[in-house]
């Protein structure tokens, strides 16, 4: 192999997790065990997410290797980036198995082998780094004991620590406008008061359609943010907590900021985090519900929710795509119940929604490549989803959608993602300045006295 900076060796997982990885390593040296590729042939088969990514790797690898002959395939093919124009690092496949006297342990594994891979890349070129890249914190620990470099896939991991993710709101102690030496206010023609700020330090970090609080009462969403000010919108903090959403109203002002954001036309993308309980759901399909039936935003109501085992599982569950779907969707039947609870005949009111509105279930591999118009795309579980899996959802909105992601980071159940590196983190992040998306962090557990102990203590 031809002499690069760095050998980063790439496990399987982090190819299913950005089957662009591939292009991200900038000039230095990537390289593929063949044990990888035969992991991805095993997987490719079938409908499932998995398989779908799998597939989409072994199609970068391929448009990068080409024609290329074997000899040239193992010391290193030009990765070739249409932003540039000289070769940026190189990509290989190690081939076969390793020399015995070259393995450090039993091959009967795959991830053995592929270490093994590694240990005998790292013997043939000593004055160079390399690096295993692994979503897999055991296969990192194995690395590590056997003496080789190993390091999370960080390219699509925005922010260090979770702490750090946009709330979607800042609040201030006292008086906000005890420290704000100058403002212009407007009164708009429809009636609105516009405060435009100087951008100081305290509304330094500040993103379109924040909201901005303190302890006076006072609450106000940004509407705009330039390099040198910030103009916030006026919020009747009473008018906010009167909210009826199609029968419900919110229990405290995170909830009610919340349902701002999702009653907005203009906002096209809506994050809601929080813990379970917090009523991201029932906030989320109440507004849905208001929208579709009553204020004829959208035509229908789309419903995807990301669970593991739903894709492959659904493949063998009899019934129409709807009854396959139904035993994960429950949380969004038990909600609509809840919303009815108190209705004089609570099975009518909800055969009567259920009737007039066109609320479709979809598993996620029927979203892949479709292109949804005028409809309310709702994900639930989104905290379950890598960055890629994310963006190919959020694409599918068409002319006159609007997608609501709805997850609680603190309960993620995907192998290798955590907080920080999860789909829905990832979107957060990346929409932070976008002018028509915003996200609010649920506060508390309303669900239930029980329910708050339990999420507090267990």
């Amino acid at each position: 192999m031809t002499l690069h900076n760095i050998f980063y060796v790439l496990d399987t997982n982090v190819l299913i997790h950005d089957p662009t990885a591939v292009w991200n390593f900038d000039e230095h040296h990537v390289v593929i065990p063949m044990t990888v590729l035969e992991e991805l042939d095993n997987l490719k088969s079938g409908r499932g997410a998995v398989a779908a990514d799998c597939r989409h790797a072994i199609r970068e690898i391929d448009r990068i290797l080409g024609s290329a002959a074997p000899q040239t395939v193992e010391k290193g093919v030009p990765i070739l980036r249409p932003s540039r124009k000289d070769p940026q690092g190189l990509l290989s496949v190690v081939m076969g198995e390793t020399p015995v006297d070259k393995q450090i342990l039993p091959p009967h594994l795959n991830d053995n082998k592929i270490l093994n891979a590694v240990a005998c890349l790292k013997h043939g070129h000593e004055k160079q780094r390399v690096v295993l890249v692994t979503k897999d914190i055991n296969m990192r620990l194995k690395a590590r004991a056997c003496g080789i470099d190993a390091e999370d896939y960080h390219t699509d991991q925005l922010i260090d620590d979770i702490g750090d993710l946009n709330k979607g709101y800042l609040h201030f102690g006292n008086n906000f406008w005890q420290e704000v030496e100058l403002v212009e206010t407007r009164q708009t023609p429809n009636g609105e008061t516009l405060h435009i700020l100087p951008r100081s330090q305290r509304l330094q970090d500040v993103c379109p359609n924040q909201f901005v609080t303190d302890d006076s009462g006072f609450i106000a969403r940004v509407v705009e943010v330039t390099d040198d000010h910030v103009t916030l919108r006026h919020l009747d903090r009473q008018k906010l907590m009167s909210l009826d959403v199609w029968g419900l109203a919110p229990r405290d002002l995170y909830q009610a900021m919340a349902l701002d954001l999702l009653l907005d036309p203009d906002v096209h993308l809506v994050n809601l985090t929080g813990s379970a309980g917090s009523g991201k759901t029932i906030l989320a399909l109440a507004a849905a519900i208001e929208l579709t039936l009553n204020a004829k935003s959208f035509r229908r109501i789309i419903v995807t929710r990301s669970t593991q085992g739903l894709d492959e599982d659904i493949g063998f569950l009899p019934g129409t795509e709807a009854e396959k779907m139904e035993p994960w969707l429950g949380a969004i039947t038990d909600n609509l119940e809840a919303l009815h609870w108190d209705d004089e005949n609570c099975v009518g009111s909800i055969e009567y929604v259920l009737d007039r509105v066109p609320l479709q279930f979809k598993s996620l591999n029927y979203i892949r490549g479709r292109s949804f118009q005028h409809s309310l795309i709702l994900i639930d579980e989104s905290q379950n989803l890598t960055p890629h899996q994310i963006k190919t959802i959020v694409t599918r909105a068409g002319t006159g959608s609007k997608v609501v992601c709805l997850g609680n980071l603190a309960q993620i159940d995907t192998p290798y993602l955590t907080p920080v590196s999860s789909g829905l983190t990832y979107l957060t992040e990346r929409f932070r300045l976008f002018p028509y998306g915003g996200t609010v962090q649920l506060q508390g557990v309303p669900r239930s006295a029980l329910a708050a102990f339990a999420e507090e203590n267990l």
